[in-house]
């Protein structure tokens, strides 16, 4: 039986007239690193301070931990860290003073948590050091170290690679990476930027004008989104038996209409000539497929993802 961290049933908020979340359902599994994916302004902000909190919605119910009576689910955000746009850190506060007063806000006893959690995020060589001299890769890991010094089975980051150059993104993917695999983390992690989350997520919410479009499997999206050979023959049975007996091609699938898509990657003119030589004609063949920014614009209508 799956095990739930969080589930979200029909969460709709309105601000006056304007509906920036509609009936919104979310299923977060324990171990999940949960890519949240939407423009900017899709509502997953909103979505994220719902689950967190920090916002009442108008209708709906959130469910963390299988709790779902209001009162149970205010006491088990107490295992959640949370890091919701820019952290807020003092900045003529060093690092250490920075989580010395977060542990004390939160009622966290003992200060051994503030030295695993510098040497966590790699900020432990560099604890005194005045925030305000913090390049905005260090700042966006003290962030997530203050998410972290509660040791939460949940973390929620909102756009966490948000302005990071290519090494400060790395940083953090390694890290959340870390997270799940040695300590079980689950994460809820939203962005726009679909090619980042690929490589970490194993599961996704697609957001759109506050709705939620789509969840699914990393696999699901992979095949959504696979790049296959389209082929069209005059004959699907004999050429199989050449793809395969000929060119060893073993990845395929055969439709209607005398067409097969072959996923595993060859030459086309090989193939072409391999079956022509056989005396099998061949009407169609292309490369065909999309990627995952194609499919992301196609899914939430629209090229722009911004």
């Amino acid at each position: 039986m799956d095990e739930y961290v969080c589930r979200t049933t029909n969460i709709t908020k309105l601000y006056k007239k304007n509906r920036v979340l509609d009936n919104i359902s979310v299923n977060i599994k324990k171990g999940d690193i949960y890519g949240f994916i939407g423009k900017n302004g899709a509502g997953k902000t909103t979505m994220i301070r719902v689950i967190s909190g920090l916002v009442i919605p108008n209708s709906g119910q959130v469910e963390l931990f299988n709790y779902s009576d209001s009162k149970e689910v205010i006491k088990q955000r107490s295992r959640i860290g949370t890091l919701i746009e820019s952290p807020s850190i003092y900045l003529n506060m060093t690092a250490r003073e920075n989580l010395e007063l977060i542990r004390i806000q939160r009622g966290i006893p003992g200060t051994k948590c503030i030295d695993e959690t510098l040497s966590l995020v790699a900020l432990k060589d560099i604890e005194n050091k005045k925030t305000k001299n913090f390049s905005f890769g260090m700042k966006q890991r003290l962030g997530i170290a203050m998410a972290l010094l509660n040791d939460p089975e949940f973390l929620i980051l909102d756009e966490p690679i948000n302005g990071l150059d290519p090494i400060g993104i790395k940083e953090i993917r390694k890290l959340l990476l870390k997270l799940n695999k040695e300590r079980g983390t689950t994460i809820l992690i939203s962005s726009h930027i679909l090619s980042e989350l690929t490589q970490i997520c194993n599961r996704y919410g697609f957001i759109n004008n506050g709705t939620l479009i789509q969840e699914m499997t990393e696999t699901e999206l992979s095949n959504k989104c696979r790049t296959y050979i389209h082929l069209k023959v005059s004959s699907t049975s004999d050429a199989s038996i050449i793809l395969e007996n000929n060119l060893q091609i073993k990845d395929y699938e055969v439709f209607p209409e005398n067409i097969i898509k072959i996923y595993d990657k060859h030459d086309l003119e090989n193939i072409t000539f391999t079956l022509a030589k056989n005396n099998i004609g061949v009407r169609e063949i292309m490369q065909m497929g999309e990627s995952l920014e194609d499919y992301f614009a196609k899914l939430v209508g629209g090229e722009d993802n911004e």
